[in-house]
């Protein structure tokens, strides 16, 4: 039997094993500092049912999805719904979002990808910063030292040593209670390190309902992405 592949292994002071699949269907196992190759591939052997189904249907899912164009007509995700593209010749900006659709600059075309991107990630770090220091931060009573847009393709957050958190700019295409479920994950983070039972605990209690966020994310991550 050939054993499946682990593509990152992420060890922490923590005391318990976690199994991701990715967006892109990759593996990445947290897991104690001083766990041994053997014991981890013991834990990857037991989940090998779970980890195998779990993969095929991330890959089903990237199947289903065909890449964008960005051709007029098509439907771009923003906070949560869908928006219809549209190109206008000669318009001198590269791309608007009138709250409606999107339009845009058929002068600008051929980098549209990187174009969406920007405005993307700028949105991202606008509302991210309203809603980590405006809202959770306060409430919560925890101060991060920084806050960083990244480009990441297999972690939607993360928070370092330091209490600075990173956010995946394609979360803004999610809705906003999917990204408040992600602020006030990464802002527990700067008190518990790790996922354990306490740091669970204080995520249910900041937000009753977070299982269902995080099973939505789950589910549709795949979606955030062209």
């Amino acid at each position: 039997m050939e054993n499946i592949k682990i593509d990152k292994i992420i060890r922490s002071k923590r005391k318990t094993f976690s199994i991701q699949v990715a967006p892109d269907g990759s593996l990445i196992l947290c897991a104690p500092i001083m766990t041994s190759h053997e014991t981890i591939q013991k834990v990857i052997e037991k989940k090998r049912t779970w980890i195998l189904k779990k993969q095929k249907l991330v890959k089903e899912k990237y199947m289903q999805m065909s890449p964008k164009k960005f051709e007029e007509g098509e439907t771009f995700f923003y906070l949560g719904d869908l928006y219809k593209l549209y190109i206008l010749q000669n318009s001198q900006v590269p791309l608007e979002f009138n709250n409606k659709y999107f339009i845009l600059s058929g002068n600008h075309s051929g980098k549209a990808k990187e174009i969406f991107t920007d405005w993307y990630k700028k949105q991202a770090y606008e509302l991210f910063c309203q809603r980590t220091n405006g809202i959770y931060s306060p409430m919560l009573g925890l101060k991060c030292n920084g806050l960083r847009i990244t480009n990441a393709k297999k972690r939607w957050g993360s928070c370092t040593v330091s209490g600075t958190l990173n956010f995946n700019w394609r979360l803004i295409m999610a809705p906003l209670n999917i990204i408040d479920y992600v602020v006030v994950h990464e802002l527990i983070h700067i008190k518990e390190k790790n996922h354990s039972k306490c740091y669970w605990s204080k995520v249910g209690k900041a937000m009753p309902d977070y299982k269902k966020r995080r099973n939505w994310l789950k589910e549709n991550g795949h979606l955030l992405f062209f």
